[in-house]
């Protein structure tokens, strides 16, 4: 039997769950949601008595969206949040109900669907409030809207300028029955570095957005301004409810935040493979493309199926380590399209089809670690893991993440 760094076996294959691929017999992406509920637990602590949506944009950040969605419903999470249409309608499909938020759309995007799914939608301009109004007309629903504001990220939502015109249309949706204002948003610029003058500016402008749709004659009452860094360090962020993505897969924010306010998160996905080969490699012969890793002395490699094409990063070309053996092993040479060498030592006992973890929990390096040496952010290194990787989900025992009495 296979075993994780954390000594838990590798679980059995979900047909239900697992993504399609080619490679469901050498690697996977193991995904703990036992884990996941366990952050999601300790970030709704955290954050009370403002509620906790657990957002599940670009396929959970690789962790699975239908599967993680289900588990975070089942832990008690009230709202969910995506970026696209398209993942708000997959979510409906798949039997959500819940609350859930979606924010990113094109300017010829019909909405109908949306408020017909019963999704609220983000809005962040005259033209969308007038969309969505007309959304309302086409299902004879009201539609739920979160008016942005764009505070300093310079992204989306409504310049400053024009928060009063987009306000006002909404203000006026709302007595026509069209519409309803569920709350104001906003997103951060540098949240994992509160003394960055860009904080207080944006907590600032942020304050004076609400109070500009009050004048108004609306009454917002689920505001959200926090990302996971912000739900973490900034208290006067948290309104009515954070948006927790990154923190809530167990991967920090930032380098030392979470722990910085005794946030203990358990990372939530694995990356596992087994070697296809293993091969001695003389002293002074080179490794894959280019020979960029030359051996110093007599070593033995072992070829591990996993490469650019899945979703590792080539940057991770002799600077990234693996786990093999019960210990960390370094990648050797250029990471290629499909497979990746890592070397095992002189006196390697490693045979064809052992297990090799590029990242987890440590022991195992972390998508930290590799983060660290591939010069990303462990955001990166898990939403990239493609399709080609399956995905396996264990776990998942209900976890009530409420707000505390």
């Amino acid at each position: 039997m296979n075993v994780l760094p954390d000594g838990g076996a590798v679980p059995t294959t979900d047909p239900d769950v697992v993504a399609a691929g080619t490679h469901p017999a050498t690697a996977s992406a193991e995904v703990d949601l036992d884990a996941y509920a366990a952050n999601l637990r300790v970030l709704a602590a955290h954050v009370a008595p403002a509620a906790l949506m657990a957002v599940v944009k670009a396929d959970a950040y690789g962790h699975g969206l239908v599967a993680c969605a289900r588990a975070a419903r089942a832990a008690g999470v009230e709202w969910l949040g995506v970026a696209t249409p398209g993942e708000a309608l997959a979510l409906r499909e798949s039997g959500d109900e819940g609350r859930l938020l979606c924010w990113l759309y094109g300017p010829d995007e019909d909405l109908s669907p949306l408020v017909a799914a019963d999704v609220d939608v983000s809005a962040a301009s005259v033209e969308q409030v007038s969309d969505l109004v007309g959304a309302a007309a086409t299902t004879e629903r009201v539609a739920r809207v979160h008016l942005k504001i764009d505070t300093g990220l310079h992204r989306n939502g409504s310049p400053v300028e024009d928060w009063p015109a987009v306000v006002g249309a909404a203000a006026e949706g709302e007595r026509f029955g069209a519409v309803e204002v569920v709350g104001v948003w906003s997103h951060l610029a540098t949240a994992e570095d509160p003394d960055h003058p860009s904080v207080a500016a944006q907590l600032a402008a942020f304050g004076d957005a609400l109070e500009v749709a009050r004048t108004e004659g609306l009454d917002p009452r689920t505001n959200h301004l926090a990302n996971s860094a912000g739900a973490l360090l900034l208290p006067a962020a948290r309104h009515q409810l954070v948006r927790a993505g990154i923190a809530t897969y167990g991967i920090d924010p930032a380098p030392g935040v979470a722990a910085s306010v005794g946030v203990a998160l358990r990372p939530v996905m694995t990356l596992r493979a087994q070697l296809v080969a293993v091969k001695a490699v003389a002293a002074g012969e080179g490794v894959s493309y280019g020979h960029t890793w030359i051996a110093p002395a007599d070593t033995v490699v072992g070829l591990v199926p996993l490469g650019y094409g899945d979703g590792v990063p080539r940057h991770a070309s002799s600077v990234a380590e693996a786990w093999a053996g019960g210990r960390r092993v370094p990648v050797r040479g250029r990471v290629c399209m499909d497979q990746l060498l890592v070397e095992l030592g002189p006196d390697a006992g490693e045979q064809v089809g052992e297990e090799v973890v590029l990242f987890g929990a440590a022991p195992a390096p972390t998508a930290e670690d590799w983060a660290e040496v591939c010069g990303t952010i462990g955001y990166e290194i898990v939403t990239r893991i493609g399709p080609r990787v399956p995905r396996r989900h264990h776990g998942g025992a209900r976890v009530d993440v409420g707000a505390p009495a």
